[in-house]
């Protein structure tokens, strides 16, 4: 397994609110343990929105006395989603914040997958690039409806409206998702300032591209080179 991971600011945000976390080796009874955070909120409160709530789920991650990758991830987000919640209604100058949260952990061949909100994995060959998550926003569910068209989605106003989050109410849904990662897979995880800025198409380009030594770099700076409109997030996990 070797693994790239960055952060940007971006070429038009005056702080990052975005947030990753990336562990080859064992957290808790996870064997490896990656997750991208993308915070929301006035001020300062993104940016603590992403990070406590990474912060809250990889120590209750290494304390969970489960085996089961699924039922971890979830005590995980649920622990994250309570503390975050706490914060923003005990502190008036961080309420309503919230953070999107996309985990993954590879164990045995598979890669199990935890997601809430418009934080994304693909998993991707020489082949095709295939986004194994779903967006949890407004415009995404009205693509998915029929609605709007992937690209009138993909340009619409609205299209940072998202539906679930991290810390904004009580009760969180999580989608979980398993797949089987071999040999070449490439496992992409990444914050709407990259899948908003870069087609799919192009990320698909850099990660095949043998000569990119630093895959996550590459990305953002791709990303930037489009405009760089928000806070960049990257994780590149080649099996």
């Amino acid at each position: 397994m070797k693994v790239y991971s960055t952060t940007d600011i971006g070429r038009k945000r005056h702080t990052n609110q975005d947030f990753i976390f990336t562990s080859e080796g064992p957290t808790g009874n996870l064997p490896n343990l990656f997750v991208v955070a993308d915070g929301m909120g006035g001020h300062n409160a993104g940016d603590f929105a992403s990070r406590y709530g990474v912060s809250v789920f990889v120590e209750t991650v290494r304390r969970d006395k489960n085996f089961n990758p699924v039922k971890i991830m979830r005590n995980g987000i649920e622990a994250a989603n309570r503390e975050v919640l706490k914060q923003s209604r005990s502190d008036p100058a961080m309420a309503g914040m919230g953070t999107t949260m996309v985990v993954c952990t590879v164990v045995g061949g598979y890669a199990y997958i935890a997601n809430v909100g418009d934080s994304r994995l693909y998993l991707a060959d020489d082949n095709a690039i295939t986004q194994i998550t779903q967006d949890h926003s407004l415009i995404a569910e009205m693509v998915r409806l029929g609605e709007l068209t992937p690209e009138q989605g993909r340009n619409h106003p609205d299209k940072n409206i998202i539906t679930r989050a991290v810390g904004t109410s009580d009760e969180i849904r999580i989608d979980f998702f398993d797949i089987r990662v071999t040999e070449g897979n490439q496992i992409l995880m990444c914050s709407d300032g990259l899948s908003n800025m870069v087609e799919d198409r192009r990320i698909h380009e850099i990660l095949r591209d043998k000569g990119t030594k630093d895959k996550a770099r590459a990305l953002v700076d791709e990303a930037n080179a489009n405009g760089g409109r928000d806070n960049i997030a990257v994780i590149v996990i080649e099996s």
